[in-house]
């Protein structure tokens, strides 16, 4: 049972948490203000303004620099899983999208000769460098904030 206290006490594991959660709800009012229609799928979608994952993790790496040094191993650590999840959203996950794109067009054209997909493939899948730098300011900024208080 102390574990579980231990894990809901985290600092670090909190602040974290409400970056993505920031993140994932500035998602919904743009999406709000865009289209005049609230869309709560987006709070567990991926892609968007800003991306929830680097916000994430940003504020984890900031978060552990804080707390235990800009120069300890640990830090090392969560900075390089920071770049390695933010380099993955712009890079890699974001060109599976467009292949996702290219697909569902393919589909489409396959379906007047009788070739039938069950569901589109899903699009928006990773961010653009903007979206991801938004959400490291994010996560970033949330981080010195929070331990500043």
């Amino acid at each position: 049972m102390i574990y579980v206290e231990q894990f809901f006490s985290n600092k670090i594991i909190g602040v974290s948490a409400l970056a993505w959660f920031i993140a994932q709800l500035i998602k919904i009012l743009i999406e709000l203000a865009r289209t005049r229609s609230l869309n709560m799928k987006l709070l567990t979608s991926s892609g968007g303004m800003p991306s929830s994952h680097s916000s994430f993790v940003c504020s984890m790496a900031t978060s552990i620099g804080i707390t235990q040094g800009f120069d300890s191993t640990l830090f090392a650590i969560a900075f390089i899983f920071c770049m390695v999840v933010m380099y993955d959203a712009a890079g890699v996950r974001r060109a599976a999208g467009q292949q996702a794109a290219v697909i569902n067009d393919i589909a489409d054209v396959m379906n007047n000769f009788g070739f039938e997909m069950n569901e589109d493939l899903k699009e928006l899948l990773g961010h653009t460098p903007i979206q991801v730098a938004a959400g490291a300011v994010l996560g970033i900024s949330l981080s010195v904030f929070m331990y500043s208080l």
